[in-house]
């Protein structure tokens, strides 16, 4: 499988703007939405919820963890 060129887009932007990113102000949830939603998306992950299917049958559940909202794939450990 090839990467999408906007997954490589996403890597190329990442990795030219680490330093800026390790200084510790850019914070998990703007990764997320940034970086890790759309490389994902990318690769046909329905990450919002496009199709409309119920909370058993996502692709993707989003959890509040620690005021933190993290994704779990059902089935995946």
């Amino acid at each position: 499988m090839t990467v999408p060129t906007k997954g490589l887009e996403l890597i190329e932007r990442f990795d030219r703007n680490l330093e800026a990113y390790k200084q510790g102000k850019y914070k998990e949830t703007q990764v997320r939405l940034e970086f890790i939603n759309p490389f994902f998306e990318e690769l046909g992950w329905d990450i919002t919820n496009k199709q409309g299917y119920a909370e058993a049958y996502k692709e993707v559940v989003k959890r509040d963890i620690n005021s933190e909202t993290t994704y779990w794939i059902p089935g995946a450990r």
